[in-house]
């Protein structure tokens, strides 16, 4: 699929339909049941099913090839989004942000990666377009990229503070208490920002550098905008929900590291080997939903064997506390 042949009219439809979800999505969120648990879950299988749906009419459109191609760049964006959940946790941990206020901040930080991620990808087409070997460079990117998340539990960053905020913090005026959900307040005769304006400045850079990986890895399975664009969009808008899902959860996801680190490995190969290896798109697909299942089974598992672990202490600690009663 060649961008000439996108109709301008089929970005009409895309932009309708993001514009039509977040509307619906404010909407149904005006009163505090959309925060709940069970909520989340529900409008996390809604942006799935959304996201899923558009790559249907990308098959309508252009055939099979480029809704494979759509389906494996949102597997991969949907996949890495998940390690930004950890650091969503540890600068809200890290300001106390309570949990009513923390969907404010999440919406305008995830509305302003939209922006972000479209430069990015319109840059990274543009370089690979006009110099080939910016390939290799994005290539190795990914690898180090790879390297660096197989090496740490992202689990281990929630035992301290996130630098970037106390980087905002010392050169920011701010002051520790909340204006209603409001990112400034009035003290003293100047506007200070409050801590949710720090919360939200922390999390677009750390998307920013998100972007540095997933955009390249994003483009290992297209070099097409429209494709790498409307599946990093529709996979991203459902990250506040997924959020609110999994955030008391996520951290026991103690192998996804390693699922997250292959697909970036798997990438980053792709993109160096694409003069000599070609790898269809369902190939891709299955690789990435495989990686990531594996280390969700195994997290999983692991999760259940602990707990019934505990479970068999826990009782025979009466019973040995009763036998020695017994023998006194």
């Amino acid at each position: 699929m060649n961008p000439e042949r996108i109709a301008p009219w089929e970005w009409g439809v895309f932009g309708i339909l993001v514009v039509a979800m977040i509307l619906v999505d404010l909407l149904a969120h005006r009163t505090k049941r959309g925060e709940t648990k069970k909520a989340a879950y529900i409008w996390s299988g809604v942006w799935v099913a959304v996201g899923l749906a558009f790559g249907l009419f990308v098959w309508a459109r252009h055939g099979g090839t480029s809704a494979q191609e759509y389906l494996g760049a949102y597997l991969i964006e949907k996949s890495l989004s998940l390690d930004n959940l950890f650091v969503f946790l540890v600068i809200f941990a890290s300001l106390s942000v309570p949990e009513n206020k923390q969907r404010r901040v999440l919406f305008w930080g995830i509305f302003g990666a939209l922006v972000f991620r479209g430069l990015f990808i319109f840059l990274g087409l543009e370089a690979i377009t006009r110099w080939h070997w910016v390939v290799y460079v994005f290539g190795a990117i990914l690898l180090v990229a790879a390297w660096r998340v197989a090496r740490r539990h992202p689990s281990e960053e929630a035992s301290g503070n996130n630098r970037m905020v106390a980087w905002l913090e010392k050169r920011l005026p701010v002051t520790s208490e909340y204006e209603g959900k409001q990112f400034f307040k009035h003290v003293e005769g100047r506007w200070q920002a409050t801590p949710l304006l720090i919360a939200l400045i922390a999390i677009e850079l750390s998307d920013v550098a998100f972007a540095i990986d997933s955009v390249p890895a994003a483009l290992s399975v297209s070099h097409n905008l429209f494709v790498v664009y409307t599946s990093n969009v529709f996979a991203i808008l459902g990250l506040r929900a997924l959020y609110i899902a999994l955030a008391k959860t996520v951290h026991e996801l103690r192998y996804l590291h390693w699922g997250l680190a292959a697909v970036l490995a798997f990438a980053g190969l792709k993109m160096i080997l694409s003069d000599w290896v070609h790898v269809a798109p369902l190939v891709s697909v299955a690789i990435i939903v495989t990686c990531i299942g594996i280390s969700v089974g195994l997290s999983v598992r692991a999760r259940k064997r602990d707990a019934r672990r505990k479970a068999v202490l826990k009782d025979e600690r009466p019973r040995g506390g009763r036998q020695e009663e017994v023998h006194a």
